[in-house]
């Protein structure tokens, strides 16, 4: 058994933010129907690199779902969405806050269809105030909601985060709306709106900055790979590469001033806190910085491992992809694709002594299941509207 099991879902996601929240659905056992335009289908299909005409962009977070494609803008399309929609679970959504209205297909249409439908929407700004329809991507969520301008070094230009943070984040928020909400209709019977965006995502992450700024009226700025209210923290650079280092209380940097040969410094009165270190930042990390460069990456990571303290090399994806703890995590999954070939991709990061999640199919073709799909449904194969 798993988690989502008999939980029926209708994925209209595209691009990254939608589909990420269908596929945090799809790995706990939920039914996942992806439903696609005709033509092109999710955007990303088009994303490079590609493998045997398969983009690998979707089909990092499209597993475990079956395709169907289906015109919207037609009466067939319609009518098939409208009778999935009177027994579905949940319906997840990232397109503007007003396109499913205009389709004729938005929550207050869908509810009356089905009282108990758990309908997802995933936008830039959310459903309402004055920016609710404009646009938004992930790289625009960032600027916007302040994440860039906290993304940096110290006296350099903003710098985006190298993943699509603002996407996938509202995907992870979009699935955790919709556990609640499943778990509130086991106590009411009724289904609601949940209803997030990229910025909203952002704004939650900038958590204690923002407090922070209440308290003092400072502005943060960027850091590089410090920390605003720690030291030292951050990024160091070695002989042969960069280590990552976190002595957030003074007792981890008393130990890691040992592993460094700097009992000096840590006796200093000067460095004795955290905030003593904070307000002479700049003359202890010179001393700091010109210590890592003695050594290699290894020699510190072997110190300060013996010495418990939080030091981990800056990995690329080859070094990490071959650490022993990603594979005793299932962190890496591989399917065979019908097109593609053997597909790698992440794992689901959680783990569940009951209910473990499988992964039951690849990434699917566009449409590849939409005659079974419509099968199931009362349809003949070729109702979706799309024309020959």
């Amino acid at each position: 058994m798993q988690a989502l099991e008999g939980v029926k879902v209708l994925d209209l996601g595209r691009a990254l933010a939608g589909p990420m929240c269908g596929l945090m659905l799809a790995d706990l056992g939920a039914d996942v129907i992806k439903i696609e335009p005709p033509g092109l289908g999710d955007d990303s299909r088009e994303w490079p690199p590609m493998v045997n005409g398969e983009s690998t962009y979707f089909m990092s977070v499209n597993r475990n779902k079956r395709s169907i494609v289906l015109d919207l803008t037609t009466a067939e399309g319609k009518e098939v969405m409208l009778r999935m929609a009177e027994t579905a679970d949940v319906l997840v959504e990232n397109y503007r806050s007003d396109v499913m209205d205009r389709l004729g297909l938005g929550y207050e249409v869908l509810r009356k269809v089905n009282p108990r439908l758990i309908y997802c929407a995933l936008t830039g700004f959310g459903r309402t105030g004055p920016r609710r329809n404009k646009p938004a991507t992930d790289v625009y969520a960032q600027a916007f909601a302040g994440i860039m301008g906290l993304t940096g070094e110290v006296d350099g230009g903003p710098l985006r985060v190298g993943v699509s943070m603002a996407d996938m984040t509202t995907g992870l928020f979009g699935a955790y709306g919709v556990l609640a909400a499943l778990q509130a209709r086991h106590l009411t019977g009724r289904g609601q709106l949940v209803d997030t965006s990229l910025m909203e995502g952002q704004v939650a992450f900038l958590s204690y900055h923002i407090t922070a700024y209440h308290a003092t009226g400072k502005v943060p700025q960027s850091q590089g790979a410090g920390h605003p209210s720690i030291v030292p923290y951050g990024a160091f650079r070695c002989s042969d590469g960069w280590v990552a280092m976190a002595t957030f209380n003074d007792r981890l940097w008393q130990r890691a001033a040992v592993g460094l040969g700097l009992r000096e410094l840590a006796e200093n009165p000067r460095f004795l806190t955290i905030s003593q270190r904070l307000a002479n930042r700049e003359e202890f990390l010179d001393i700091v910085n010109a210590r890592f460069l003695t050594k290699t990456v290894d020699e510190w990571v072997a110190i300060m491992e013996d010495l418990d303290v939080p030091l981990a090399p800056v990995n690329k994806l080859d070094k990490l992809l071959a650490d022993p703890q990603i594979s005793d995590r299932e962190m890496l999954q591989t399917f065979h694709h019908p097109a593609a070939g053997e597909v790698q991709t992440f794992g689901f990061p959680v783990k569940f002594s009951e209910t473990p999640c499988e992964f039951r199919r690849p990434p699917p073709m566009l449409g590849q299941h939409t005659g079974e799909v419509l099968r199931e449904y009362g349809f003949d194969a070729s109702h979706t509207g799309v024309q020959a």
